[in-house]
């Protein structure tokens, strides 16, 4: 198992306990730090194919941001809106991407989230989310 990961693991949420996406469209391995409503820290590590899109890595922010926008349970956070994403250069096979994400304002049920993904604290994405929250 990579150190990323294991260090990762020590306080690891299973991603699939409060997201309804499953592998292959699941970006995320772990998350690591969650305080809902407020922020939430997560470990993706690519293990295949040579490709990684970058339009994922804002997918992987967004489920990520869905996770610490909702603060009920039956609750669901769905991306309405990519407001703005920045990419700087791309992620490799064997890569351990940290993602990052904040809340930075709620409006009703639209949040407003700010997301960030580093590969060794190289920024390699960030973007501004809108999300909607909702019962199932």
């Amino acid at each position: 198992m990579p150190p990323c990961l294991k260090e990762s693991l020590l306080v690891s949420i299973d991603p699939t306990t409060r997201l309804p996406h499953r592998n292959p469209f699941l970006f995320l391995d772990c998350i690591t730090s969650l305080e809902p409503g407020i922020r939430a820290e997560g470990t993706i590590l690519r293990t295949h194919t040579p490709f990684f899109p970058p339009v994922l890595l804002v997918e992987a922010m967004a489920q990520l941001a869905g996770v610490a926008a909702i603060d009920r349970e039956g609750e669901l956070g769905v991306l309405a809106a990519i407001d703005r994403a920045e990419f700087f250069g791309s992620v490799a096979p064997g890569d351990c991407l940290a993602v990052s994400v904040r809340i930075v304002k709620t409006f009703g049920r639209l949040v407003l989230c700010e997301g960030e993904v580093t590969v060794d604290g190289r920024q390699a994405a960030r973007a501004t989310l809108t999300l909607g929250v909702g019962s199932l």
